[in-house]
């Protein structure tokens, strides 16, 4: 189904590292964007902006009194550059592009998601942990209130995310579900416990 409104957003200009990958989510019944490792999306409308994760990490910073929110997906905590592949840069990114359509600082909230030991052969090195312990401190550094999280764990998950109205789905996958994009995404990085709260399994 390929509506006004979804030809609008395919055509609209996209900022580096911004999803761009927009369809026609027929469970939802609503216009959806894929964001992938690396990239970011905000909205003040419903649209359902989704992700897969194995041992990467999004988060999802809101403001619902201003009804905008938006999605990241990062690899890695941190690494050489500015690309949103880590999570330095990609809490940046998100933050900024939130508080630049109309998010007020001191109401931002997050949701956390991803994490898993997914990744055969990096056991010691924990990717998954190592985001997870990533995400946590900046929310404490940055005194953002983590309302629900769903991490860690050997499981991918699918996120789905309606910024409008700050509901977030999660669905557990095998872990193989992200293993081929993240082991990729992170190849080329390297080359250059859960908490009950609003969230619904679908």
């Amino acid at each position: 189904m390929d509506s006004t409104r979804l030809q609008a957003l395919k055509m609209s200009p996209r900022s580096e590292g911004e999803a761009s990958f927009f369809f026609f989510d027929s469970m939802f019944g609503v216009e959806a964007v894929k964001v992938m490792p690396g990239q970011y999306f905000v909205a003040r409308e419903d649209i359902a902006i989704q992700t897969v994760l194995g041992s990467c990490v999004a988060a999802c910073i809101y403001d619902r009194a201003a009804g905008v929110g938006g999605l990241n997906h990062f690899l890695l905590p941190s690494g050489d550059g500015s690309s949103a592949r880590y999570g330095v840069n990609a809490m940046e990114v998100l933050i900024n592009n939130v508080l630049r359509q109309g998010a007020r600082r001191e109401r931002l909230e997050a949701k956390v998601f991803g994490g898993g030991a997914v990744i055969q052969g990096l056991g010691s090195i924990n990717v998954g942990g190592q985001n997870v312990a990533f995400i946590d401190q900046f929310m404490r550094d940055e005194r953002i209130p983590v309302v629900s999280r769903d991490v860690l764990d050997t499981v991918s998950r699918k996120v789905v995310m309606f910024p409008k109205s700050a509901k977030v789905m999660v669905k557990k996958l095998p872990a193989t579900s992200a293993l081929t994009t993240e082991t990729t995404y992170l190849a080329k990085a390297k080359s250059s416990a859960s908490m009950a709260g609003e969230v619904e399994l679908f």
